[in-house]
């Protein structure tokens, strides 16, 4: 039956992942299509990012008081029903919607997943082979979801990249309904200051990022959102040191293998998002790629991604995770600078070997997962979810703006044809996406090294870390 639950859980996730991977390549498509700009492109993959990124504390923390089953399911059915309507929009303003309701279904099945592994799978051993087989997914995702969205823009309509969902979800949520048990809450306190300020700070944070470059950076608007953003922060703080059960801790700060972790897996996502979204503009608009051929492009780095994702925990048994991370993100950084490299006549023989560099890096990160969790103390598996997926969104979000206001800006400042000045820009991009990734390196090694066990940490949570350096 544990097998039974994770495959449960591992295809809801898998859905939120094909999801993005899906549409990424469609983007031209839809553009043209639905007659959007670029920055209305950007609002197709953002308002999904504002809401899950906004609300991904409060599913975590959900979780932890009305049990990972109940709030797995909920977020389940909210994106399914989101992707049908993503899949009927007749606008963009429809679509972008619809994009923002499937935000607030991922924000409360993608945190609980991890904790209805842990819930499942109490045996340190047992549970790293879950955890591998549950970060596949997101390799899976992006083998199949590139060259699905090509060949559905190419030959299909594009609306069959999100209603591609249903099914899955339906079927999904009939086996989740079967197998997932009842499990003891961990919290009782709701903490609705706490949630309100985490949402209010999360959600003009990300609105700041999102249109600061179309609005100026220093225009009222965005200057506005930036100080809610920081003064619902401060309220969060003081919101959390009088809660009776506070929502997020601000002691597990202290270990340097949280802490650490969620910054190192936030640099590997500023420069995954970044890339991934330009990515698809870059293969078929300068390189002249197909949107079938330009899907399949991934298809390489993914599955070389997925089979080392099942491996790394056997890996970092033996360099330990810090080194296995540290491992990981040196390809990736190599791989997107030789990437800036390809030129306007490139062809897929001069991408294939860095995306399959990439994607051996890659699979190397997910032993962070469990490090990160593995630092929470007893019932906080919840938050701590939350809040590693947070850092993930928030990071990849400011990946897509801040190197979306580089390319723009040396895309605009070029006296070459607007082409080859995308290429030019798009190269430069990757450079700094290189540079924050290679960053991770001796981040990795100082935080994810052995740590001494601090406070009330679980038992197995504590044998995860231990095992494994």
């Amino acid at each position: 039956m544990r097998w039974w639950i994770l495959a449960a859980v591992t295809a809801g996730s898998f859905m939120t992942f094909l999801d993005n991977n899906v549409g990424n390549v469609a983007l031209p498509t839809i553009q043209r299509d639905l007659g959007l700009t670029i920055s209305g492109l950007e609002w197709i993959t953002s308002s999904y990012i504002l809401v899950f990124a906004g609300l991904m504390l409060a599913g975590g923390r959900l979780a932890d008081v009305f049990g990972a089953r109940r709030t797995f399911l909920t977020g389940l059915a909210v994106f399914t029903v989101a992707s049908l309507a993503a899949g009927l929009a007749q606008s963009g303003g429809m679509l972008v919607a619809a994009r923002a309701v499937q935000g607030l279904g991922a924000a409360l099945l993608t945190p609980t997943a991890l904790v209805l592994i842990r819930e499942v799978f109490p045996d340190p051993s047992e549970r790293g082979r879950a955890v591998g087989i549950w970060s596949a997914a997101g390799p899976l995702s992006m083998a199949l979801g590139p060259v699905t969205g090509g060949f559905i823009s190419e030959y299909l309509h594009w609306s069959w990249i999100y209603l591609i969902n249903v099914p899955i979800g339906v079927v999904t949520f009939g086996l989740a309904l079967r197998t997932l048990p009842a499990f003891t809450r961990a919290r009782r306190d709701l903490d609705l200051p706490g949630l309100a300020t985490s949402a209010l700070a999360l959600f003009t944070l990300t609105y700041a990022l999102i249109e600061g470059e179309s609005a100026g950076w220093t225009s009222p608007g965005i200057l506005a959102a930036f100080g809610v953003s920081a003064a619902a922060g401060v309220a969060f703080l003081l919101a959390e040191r009088r809660a009776g059960e506070p929502m997020a801790d601000m002691s597990l700060f202290r270990s340097r293998v949280f802490s650490g972790g969620l910054l190192t897996s936030g640099l590997w996502s500023f420069g995954v998002f970044g890339i991934y979204f330009f990515s698809a503009l870059w293969l078929q608009n300068v390189l002249g790629f197909s949107p079938t051929q330009a899907g399949a492009s991934f298809v390489p780095m993914a599955l070389v991604m997925g089979v080392v994702a099942v491996l790394s925990q056997r890996i970092s048994g033996w360099l330990g995770i810090g080194r296995t991370v540290a491992l990981g993100m040196a390809p990736m950084g190599v791989a997107i600078f030789l990437l800036s490299r390809v030129g306007a006549d490139g062809t897929y023989a001069a991408v294939a070997p860095w995306f399959v560099l990439y994607g051996l890096g890659a699979g190397l990160l997910v032993p962070l997962t469990a490090a990160v969790l593995g630092s929470m103390p007893v019932g906080r598996t919840g938050v701590a979810s939350g809040m590693l997926n947070v850092s993930r969104e928030v990071f990849g979000l400011l990946g897509i703006t801040v190197l979306g206001a580089f390319l723009t800006s040396a895309q605009s400042g070029s006296d070459q044809p607007p082409l080859l000045a995308f290429l030019d820009a798009y190269g430069f991009t990757l450079v700094i996406a290189s540079a924050v990734v290679l960053a991770g390196i001796p981040l990795a090694l100082w935080a994810l090294r052995p740590e001494a066990p601090r406070g009330e940490r679980e038992p197995q949570a504590a044998a995860t870390v231990g095992s494994s350096n």
